[in-house]
């Protein structure tokens, strides 16, 4: 078939060259290079610098406009397969393809509709999730369903640990759903609009802590916020990232949520939460390096005894 793929970040390349290497690519469509790091130099996408180097030409509109669409349907594409490029297409745009648009989404849909399914399904503390293949629809994640697997979580994945594992499996899942629409083959089967669930973009703001939570509820933020934007709270006037943590469900209770206990020499700096300890392994000081529990209690000042977050 000839396919336009379209997507952004890192997790969407795996898919992107499986794709290629089974069927034709005629362009890659992924969002314009941004700005970053500190001198603001442009920086290409992960997937347009996996096209250039699989040598396929990209396309990098700011809008997807009459005179982009006249583009596209130069180039006869058959299919649309989207991976996390980060914007709605409209029906214009769809109506490019004879064969329609396919999506890859890692949730079990209809479970964690929208742009954080991973850090989502880490949050509510899932045992599984999965991949989904589904067809393009003008609703956000709403498409028929086409293929589906599923894979278990052991509790101690990040979103980090958790994209790689989601760009193998999507990749491989939107093999066999290509080779059914290359067959006339493929299933669609409507979603379950009553188990529908959503999840917004993830900020930095979300990822602050509130000490006055269940310690477990604390973990699995600082697993769904790393690498980005990391949970954090104040120490004094500082800010501070809690880069690895474990809950520990017994304990404490006395001292006010957010109070540095002292040191499991095993397990980490202890902290009440609202409901247990949070044993702090890993940690990093704004505007410092990030150190483990040991060499962070020898270098900072009164941390020991202090109460962590906001306070007036």
């Amino acid at each position: 078939m000839r396919i336009l793929f379209a997507g952004t970040p890192e997790i969407a390349v795996p898919s992107l060259a499986a794709a290629a290497a089974e069927h034709t690519v005629v362009a890659v469509l992924t969002n314009p290079d941004k700005a970053a790091g500190r001198g603001k130099i442009p920086a290409p996408p992960p997937v347009k610098e996996a096209a250039l180097r699989l040598g396929l030409p990209v396309m990098q509109p700011e809008k997807l406009d009459a005179a982009f669409r006249e583009e596209t349907a130069s180039r006869a594409p058959e299919l649309l397969v989207a991976f996390a490029y980060g914007r709605i297409f409209g029906p214009r745009f769809l109506a490019c393809f004879p064969r329609g648009g396919i999506n890859i989404h890692p949730s079990l849909l209809p479970r964690h509709r929208g742009p954080s399914p991973l850090s989502a399904a880490i949050l509510a503390g899932d045992s599984q999730t999965g991949i989904t293949v589904q067809s393009l629809a003008p609703r956000m994640d709403a498409g028929d369903i086409i293929l589906r697997e599923s894979f278990s979580l052991d509790g101690k994945e990040t979103t980090g640990s958790l994209t790689e594992i989601a760009a193998e499996k999507g990749a491989a899942l939107l093999v066999q759903a290509l080779g059914l629409i290359a067959a006339g083959r493929e299933s669609r089967v409507p979603q379950d609009e009553g188990a529908a669930s959503y999840c917004g973009l993830v900020d930095r703001d979300q990822a602050k802590i509130d000490w006055n939570s269940p310690a477990r509820r604390i973990e699995r933020m600082v697993r769904a916020f790393d690498p980005w934007p990391g949970a954090w709270t104040r120490f004094g006037e500082s800010s501070l990232r809690i880069l690895a943590a474990e809950a520990l469900p017994s304990g404490g209770g006395a001292q006010a949520p957010g109070t540095v206990l002292g040191v499991d020499t095993q397990r980490g700096i202890l902290v009440q939460t609202g409901e247990g300890l949070l044993a702090v392994s890993r940690l990093q000081l704004q505007a410092k390096k990030a150190l483990d529990f040991v060499s962070f209690m020898n270098g900072v000042r009164g941390f020991a005894g202090s109460v962590l977050g906001d306070h007036g």
